[in-house]
């Protein structure tokens, strides 16, 4: 396991999201409040915006089945991104009447539906929720409150759903790990338990992956860390970063390299240095590849 280097120097608001593509070889995140979409290409060492959008926030995005990307953005709205020319169309118009906010992080399921969280509308007293989005670009509510919905990764035998609820808007709670157990004919969800009770850890539990070896990996919010659980839930490993908000990673095709976003929120001087940035890291073990949406307009 080696020490987490930085490969992209650049301030992103809230850095989130990372995807590898296999299909370009590039790893792919957003910065979630600016709109913009980034790709870092390990051949060359080098990036690029690909793709900005200064009215809509992007909350997450998938990989589609003929590799466009599909961008869920704000009250509902669900874009496909088309890498040819970098133009949108919408998959699914927005519905503010019954998304009360952005879309937080969200996971293909092998299936090709997409689970996705929406943000708490603190202003109106309004929870987190988690949705489905089916095939054929319909929305089904999952789970009616949370306090902020955030990573998710399914097991290896594709049995259960991890769901991690943040907390960072409130802070009598130190953040939770669920795991659920997932019906891949339906999508259906159902007897979530505690996986992780991160009360004792510093931050909170904000993207994760889940490894080849079926452990899983959670960046922790204002905690400078990835942090290592094996599947009783037991903590093993601690990754330690220079940024405080370590948001998200994402494994990079066959080997043991993952790349990790980290947020800016303020700057540097009180955020750590490189805050913002995309790191790399070998963490001693391979990733398992992450499923396709195949979502219809």
């Amino acid at each position: 396991m080696s020490t987490p280097e930085q490969v992209v120097d650049i301030e992103c608001e809230t850095g989130e999201g990372p995807l590898y593509h296999p299909d370009d070889e590039h790893v792919y995140w957003c910065d979630i409040p600016r709109g913009r979409l980034y790709r870092y290409d390990p051949a060359a060492d080098d990036y690029e915006q690909v793709y900005r959008d200064d009215s809509e926030r992007i909350g997450g995005f998938t990989v589609q089945q003929d590799g466009s990307l599909l961008l869920f953005q704000e009250a509902g709205a669900v874009r496909r991104l088309s890498r040819d020319d970098w133009t949108t169309e919408t998959v699914v118009s927005p519905d503010p009447g019954r998304f009360h906010e952005r879309f937080n992080d969200v996971i293909a399921d092998p299936e090709g539906r997409v689970f996705a969280g929406v943000m708490p509308d603190t202003e109106r007293d309004l929870p987190g929720q988690l949705y489905r989005l089916d095939t054929d670009g319909t929305f089904t509510l999952v789970r009616e409150s949370c306090v902020l919905p955030n990573g998710m990764g399914f097991t290896p035998d594709l049995s259960q759903l991890y769901f991690t609820d943040t907390c960072e808007v409130d802070p009598a709670e130190p953040g939770y790990i669920y795991r659920y157990d997932y019906d891949r004919a339906t999508g259906g969800i159902s007897d979530p338990e505690v996986f992780v009770d991160a009360s004792d850890i510093d931050g909170y539990p904000d993207g994760m992956t889940v490894d080849d070896e079926g452990h899983v990996w959670s960046a922790f919010w204002d905690g400078n860390a990835l942090h290592r659980f094996t599947p009783d839930g037991t903590h093993e490993r601690t990754v330690t970063f220079d940024p405080r908000k370590v948001s998200s990673l994402t494994f990079a095709g066959e080997d043991d390299t993952a790349y990790v976003t980290t947020a800016c929120v303020e700057s540097r001087e009180t955020e750590g240095a490189g805050a913002g940035s995309l790191y790399r890291v070998d963490l001693g073990v391979t990733g398992r590849p992450e499923f396709r949406s195949a979502v219809v307009p």
